[in-house]
């Protein structure tokens, strides 16, 4: 079989936005280069999706999805048809292999299919298989270490299809946790973000999921994904108020509920999020030499819940604050800060999708 070479680690220097489909919506980021290693936000939007057409990463009707994508692109204002788009974590088989050193890029491949069979539990020819060199293999120098990641064939073509359909051309296909990781690395290498050995602990609080990755030193030393999400809090809202599920979102964004909303519904909300939060950390501890995490970032849609920074720094004891992906670039005049300010922390694997474009 032939590898999707440059797809799913694709790097392509054209103009390029990062499109994140998630159960929710469809997020869209255009970023220009504002100097060494900066950057200037240009564009941002967001739509939202019908339920069910994406359910648990996987896009169950390409049409809806595919329109949705349209809309964004559109509503944003781009004019950038190139578009890098994310797999969800749990669809994509990754594993360091060590490979002999001084191999050319055929006999890599060659290599690389040979160990991907002992890892993947489908045949070859229904797989999109890439790798990355990542440099020598720390336990033998002559040797090189290779990052091998691998999906099911029909999960990229659904996602390439929705992208054709609304008339663009996916040129990079990432994981979303790994676009997500590029945005924390940025950040961690500014002044005053804490420096070496530090343990981050990031929270993507989604509608269905919650993915949890420990990160030192920008490298993932522990990931999993938790079924908890926004959709658990807005399905309260539809029982509480008879609203129908759309109604029930839109509110909950704005906070135009009845009275005792907060009181009934949010703030258990709230503390059922820092639970699963200190017992993702918990976890981390008893199945990881770790004992400390020195901070904890939440993102996605939920982030940016009134009161849950503050209640899940009580109740881990580790200091907690709110992921915003553009922190430190600069805006272009089009960008709202408002809006920046209440939706960023949802935009991280966009973010880290629509900086592929600047890779080395």
């Amino acid at each position: 079989m032939s590898l999707d070479l440059g797809f799913l680690f694709g790097n392509k220097k054209l103009p390029l936005v990062g499109v994140d489909i998630s159960s929710s919506g469809v997020k869209l980021v255009e970023l220009s280069e504002a100097g060494r290693n900066e950057f200037r936000l240009e564009r941002l939007a967001s739509e939202p999706l019908p339920r069910g057409a994406v359910v648990d990463g996987n896009i169950e009707n390409i049409e809806q999805v595919s329109e949705a994508v349209r809309r964004v692109w559109k509503k944003s204002g781009t004019r950038a048809k190139h578009v890098a788009l994310g797999m969800p974590p749990a669809s994509v088989i990754t594993k360091k292999i060590v490979l002999p050193g001084g191999l050319n890029e055929d006999e890599l491949e060659v290599q690389v299919e040979s160990e991907a069979s002992q890892y993947i539990p489908f045949a070859l020819d229904e797989v999109s298989l890439d790798f990355d060199v990542i440099g020598p293999a720390p336990s033998a120098p002559e040797d090189v270490e290779v990052m091998l990641a691998a999906t099911r064939k029909e999960k990229v073509e659904d996602r390439v299809a929705v992208a054709e359909a609304a008339g663009l051309k996916p040129i990079v296909m990432d994981i979303e946790s790994y676009a997500a990781r590029a945005v924390v690395d940025r950040l961690a290498e500014r002044p005053a973000k804490g420096g070496q050995g530090q343990i981050v602990a990031l929270f993507q609080i989604g509608a269905q999921m919650t993915h949890v990755s420990m990160l030192l030193d920008g490298q993932a030393v522990y990931e999993r994904e938790q079924p908890f999400g926004g959709n658990q809090l807005t399905q309260e809202i539809v029982r509480a108020y008879g609203l129908s599920f759309e109604d029930a979102e839109s509110k909950k964004k704005t906070g135009d509920l009845p009275d005792g909303y907060e009181r009934e519904l949010l703030h258990p909300f709230l503390e059922n999020a820092a639970l699963e939060v200190t017992r993702a950390i918990q976890f981390f501890f008893t199945s990881t030499p770790y004992t400390r995490v020195d901070h904890i970032y939440l993102a996605g849609g939920c982030a940016v819940l009134p009161g849950l920074v503050e209640l899940v720094n009580e109740r881990a004891q580790v200091p907690t604050s709110v992921f915003s992906p553009f922190e430190g670039m600069q805006l272009a005049s089009g960008v709202r800060e408002k809006q920046l300010r209440a939706e960023a922390p949802a935009f991280l694997v966009a973010c880290g999708l629509a900086m592929r474009r600047f890779d080395q």
